[in-house]
């Protein structure tokens, strides 16, 4: 009897560690993000962990790494931690919908960031920078520094998977077409583009006609070996002094350097976004003319409050809304600036976004 009095108390301290190690996972906030391979999410991730290190809530982050699967996985195990709001960056914004929507089943409230996940009721919140305003930023930069006519233009997109670059295309397109339409800009690299330069206003069928012919799917290595196609398929004539609308950072500098390879290119302006610190160097070096910087700080911390708030039973505060094709989902925009080589100091380093250590500047 003294034995099995021992072995069931061994037993029960066993069971306590193990319900206590169980509720030990417990979790407050999930969070999903793209993948790790791009810098831009890696900064997400340690301004995420810096902004709730002085709370009380706990918080997981997960990578998709490029995987509607791996993402579809990466909730079911948030879900299982028992978490209260989820947080997610959506891989593709269709293909997230039957993530949200298990997280959705289990009373989690789920706050798509950065990118809108579409065709579902699954999404509470919707916390972004203004995506339109982020494409009008990048096609006034060129038709600010655009003079004459006939000034060859080269167009670049994210993903046709990826909501917001449609969004981002919308934005260039308002600005860039009045352009294209007076002859200040020639369009050189897309048929279904110039086909539809005379339109002001595209709609959804029409914007994924343009983006399937220039997609760079957010991948560096597909935008080089677009870019590249695009110049040897061209003549010199659809060179000289060229304007390039990059959707991003990373495309930016590998577009920017085929174009920089062609010895037919006398010049160009080139767009991006995100003020990817190796894109900070182009700029600096004259590699890469602008970025969109959207200040992640302050979209983290616009999420992570959406979030305290609803763990502490309130309604947090929106700005805006936007149609996912299912439901106008609730948001809070975050605004945007422009960088170039003017104010690249004033705008990333004086602000503390960055150390001066990071870069190079000339003597």
């Amino acid at each position: 009897m003294k034995k099995f009095s021992i072995f069931f108390l061994a037993l029960a301290v066993v069971m306590v560690a193990f319900t206590a190690g169980c509720q030990s996972t417990k979790v407050d906030i999930g969070i999903v993000l793209p993948t790790k391979d791009e810098p831009r999410w890696v900064q997400d991730e340690a301004r995420f962990t810096a902004a709730l290190a002085d709370t009380d809530y706990s918080v997981e982050i997960l990578f998709s790494q490029g995987s509607t699967a791996t993402e579809l996985s990466n909730v079911e195990t948030l879900i299982s931690k028992g978490i209260t709001v989820l947080i997610i960056c959506a891989q593709d914004g269709d293909a997230a919908g039957a993530a949200v929507e298990k997280a959705k089943a289990e009373g989690i409230t789920v706050i798509a960031y950065d990118r809108l996940i579409t065709n579902t009721e699954a999404v509470d919140y919707y916390v972004t920078f203004d995506s339109v305003a982020v494409g009008e930023a990048q096609g006034q930069y060129l038709v600010d520094h655009a003079t004459g006519a006939g000034n060859p233009l080269y167009l670049y997109s994210g993903a046709a998977t990826d909501n917001n670059a449609f969004l981002f295309f919308e934005g260039a397109w308002n600005v860039l077409q009045p352009k294209i339409a007076d002859g200040t800009f020639v369009i050189k690299n897309s048929a279904e583009a110039v086909g539809l330069q005379a339109n002001a206003t595209l709609t959804r069928t029409q914007q994924s006609s343009i983006i399937g012919q220039i997609t760079t799917n957010w991948d560096f290595n597909t935008a080089l070996s677009l870019a590249q196609s695009n110049l040897t398929a061209t003549t010199a004539a659809d060179k000289g002094d060229v304007f390039i609308l990059a959707p991003n950072d990373g495309t930016a500098r590998a577009i920017a350097d085929a174009f920089a390879a062609d010895t037919d290119v006398t010049s160009y302006y080139v767009t991006g976004q995100d003020a990817e610190i190796a894109s900070v160097q182009y700029i600096i070096d004259g590699k890469q003319s602008m970025t969109v910087f959207k200040d992640v700080r302050t979209l983290v911390a616009d999420a992570i409050a959406m979030a305290v708030t609803v763990l502490e039973g309130g309604t947090p505060t929106t700005t805006g809304s936007y149609d996912n094709g299912s439901i106008d989902v609730p948001a809070k925009q975050t605004a945007v600036v422009v960088v170039d080589q003017a104010n690249v100091r004033a705008a990333l380093i004086d602000s503390g976004y960055y150390a001066e250590t990071e870069f190079t500047f000339p003597a």
